[in-house]
């Protein structure tokens, strides 16, 4: 008996940066069991082997994996000349700050602006440039609520590079449309990842928090991963230049 599945990913190459930990890692390693042939990528050697370790494997699947600091131009061009015909780019290496507008600095802006705007914007000029994406090939930015739908207090920093994704998305979806190139961007809210962890937020103000979640939770990393999947795949083949949220329904309030 055939087995039909509009969402898999077999015969497709994924490159996914920011793949050593939280949502990047999850969505190399959901890739990887549907089929792909996943190259992952991140600035931290030891944790990118454990994801790298955790790869579903076939006979015919070769991931592989890749160090690179995308705040590095030079890696960037590395990086680049290392692959080859790409199905598929997720962008998801980035960092949240958390920093009150008015005493922010340059300084501040710029590295949170290099992290999570201009490095996905580099590589991926850089690969469409020299031609390795395939036509018909589909291009993620991993973006936020933040700056898209809503901010909070001290986000104005991390909103504006993720509104600045957006923005990014629709110009190079409209520019790309003719080879048949998709491009988009996963919106999600507050997801359970490392983030939470830098101490910068209360157990007691996250348990506040979740409540303004109509489903009564944060996202795990395999929701968004689940989409990304989606939109790698060929069920996604009408889906270009989108804000795709995810976000457990804290928008419609």
């Amino acid at each position: 008996m055939l087995t039909y599945n509009p969402f898999t990913l077999e015969n497709k190459t994924i490159l996914v940066t920011g793949a050593s930990s939280g949502i990047g890692k999850a969505i190399a390693i959901e890739c990887s069991k549907m089929g792909a042939q996943v190259i992952v990528t991140a600035r931290n050697e030891k944790r990118l082997q454990e994801t790298f370790d955790r790869l579903a494997i076939s006979t015919d699947q070769g991931h592989l994996r890749i160090i690179a600091d995308l705040s590095n131009e030079v890696d960037i061009e590395r990086l680049t000349n290392s692959v080859q015909n790409l199905d598929g780019l997720v962008n998801c290496a980035g960092i949240a700050k958390p920093q009150l507008f008015q005493f922010s600095n340059a300084d501040e802006l710029h590295e949170i602006m290099q992290a999570n705007f201009f490095s996905a914007a580099l590589l991926t000029q850089k690969l469409l440039k020299k031609k390795k994406m395939k036509k018909n090939s589909s291009i993620i930015f991993i973006s936020s609520i933040s700056g898209v739908k809503v901010s909070y207090i001290g986000g104005g920093l991390y909103s504006s590079t993720k509104a600045a994704l957006s923005g990014l998305m629709k110009g190079i979806a409209l520019e790309q449309a003719s080879k048949g190139i998709r491009v988009n961007t996963i919106a999600p809210g507050m997801v359970n990842t490392h983030i939470l962890d830098e101490g910068t937020i209360t157990p007691e103000q996250l348990a506040e928090d979740v409540k303004k979640y109509p489903l009564k939770r944060y996202g795990e990393p395999e929701d968004i991963a689940y989409a990304a999947v989606y939109l790698l795949s060929d069920a996604s083949s009408w889906v270009t230049g989108t804000d795709l949220l995810i976000d457990g329904g804290y928008t419609l309030q």
